[in-house]
């Protein structure tokens, strides 16, 4: 029996017709190909998409090919690689609006970047370093300016799990070990092999005509045009948050994934490689409750998941299965515009939701979300007998960020 999309497409038509969002792509995927692709309002199946932090796992993936040719190590610190990453210093406070450095109790590694347990954090998600940054008038980084990429650290490396630049960095680390510019290595070592033949940091003004317009959720839960929008012209390729692509192209990356790394004879990383990414790097350091955000023109609040969680090297892990839905050990992450992904490697399905709404975590996709992994669940089946009992709450978790 095959994939009977009529109920997704009719999920995403209602959505649209409810005001959710103005135009959606959404796509299910398993180890041999696409079960479901829709597209629904304003969007078209070959729509551009801003990534934004689903840039992260691209960048990942980059920097875990340069560790299995043995070019690094997680262990190796990050200032080994680029000497400037070692002039950071903590924010340790302010004494009246001047702000208190220190040096760091010890040196961030490339696995710490990959786990987001280097100290680095983002301004919007932490009111220390968004008045340190409007104190010394550092950039956003959502400006396109490499400066925003000397904010100190949180917190000493190792120590807590805090979500951030970190990812910049390590784009910065595949960079300098490759001689490339990070667009340049990843289209020659994933997007190619892969076919992501849309998959950008720089988009073409074709591709541009296909981008979907940005849109900002207005008090009355309207969607008006968005006064933010990613700059045109950035000066460094951010590892983070830069990228642009199409679900097609997204949903090719997920599929190499569920493969262990290979996607129509085109191996981009070695079985045991993914095995290893989705393995929990952050066991004894808890990840945070309620994550708050400063900017609420960015992101509204994530609430905390009651879902055990995880983090592997590049992706958010569900420790727990979610009744009627993924399965444990899946590992997810999404993107500040509202664009989520899931990779259940157990049940050989994942998936994407794309749109381009501020802020994040909105509640009216968020039920969308949740709603189209349970229909898909509902023709693949659950996962499998065993799965820890958990919440779909859990399924929004994937913070985002101006990356």
């Amino acid at each position: 029996m095959g994939f009977d999309g009529s109920e997704i497409d009719s999920l995403l038509s209602g959505a649209v017709a409810g005001g959710t969002f103005d135009g959606v792509v959404a796509m299910a995927l398993d180890r041999d190909g696409v079960l479901y692709q829709g597209a629904a309002g304003d969007a078209a199946p070959h729509a551009m998409f801003r990534n934004a932090s689903m840039t992260k796992a691209l960048t990942t993936t980059g920097a875990l090919q340069l560790l299995e040719r043995g070019l690094l190590r997680l262990g190796q610190t990050v200032e080994s690689v680029l000497p400037e990453f070692g002039r950071l210093q903590v924010l340790e406070g302010f004494d009246g609006e001047q702000p208190i450095l220190r040096p760091p109790a010890s040196k961030a590694t490339i696995g710490q970047l990959m786990t987001h347990t280097s100290g680095l954090g983002y301004g919007f998600l932490d009111e220390r370093l968004l008045r340190y940054s409007r104190a010394v008038g550092l950039p956003d980084v959502l400006s396109g300016k490499r400066a925003s990429l000397s904010a100190p650290l949180l917190h000493d490396p190792g120590t807590v799990w805090e979500y951030g630049t970190s990812t910049d960095w390590l784009g910065l680390v595949v960079e300098r070990i490759s001689g490339q510019t990070l667009g340049a290595h990843l289209a020659e070592h994933v997007c190619e092999p892969l076919g992501m033949i849309d998959s950008t940091f720089h988009p073409t003004a074709e591709q541009r005509s296909r981008l979907m317009p940005l849109q900002m959720r207005a008090a009355d839960g309207s969607l008006q045009p968005a006064e933010i929008e990613m700059p045109a012209e950035p000066e460094w390729d951010a590892g983070g948050h830069g990228s642009y692509g199409t679900a097609r192209d997204y949903g090719r990356f997920i599929r190499a994934w569920l493969n262990d790394g290979e996607l129509d004879g085109r191996r981009v990383l070695d079985g045991g490689t993914v095995a290893a990414a989705f393995e929990d790097h952050i066991e004894g350091i808890p990840l945070p409750g309620v994550m708050r955000s400063f900017i609420p023109e960015l992101s509204n609040d994530v609430p905390a998941s009651p879902v055990p969680e995880g983090w592997g090297l590049g992706f958010h892990l569900v420790r727990a299965g979610l009744p009627g839905m993924r399965s444990a050990g899946s590992g997810n992450w999404a993107g500040i515009f509202n664009t989520y992904f899931w990779i259940d490697r157990a049940a050989g399905i994942g998936g994407l939701l794309m749109t381009q709404v501020l802020p994040f975590y909105d509640a009216r996709i968020v039920d969308a979300l949740i709603a189209f992994e349970t229909a898909v669940y509902t023709q693949v089946g659950a996962p499998a007998p065993g799965a820890r009992i958990g919440s779909p709450t859990a399924v929004a978790r994937p913070t985002s960020s101006p990356s």
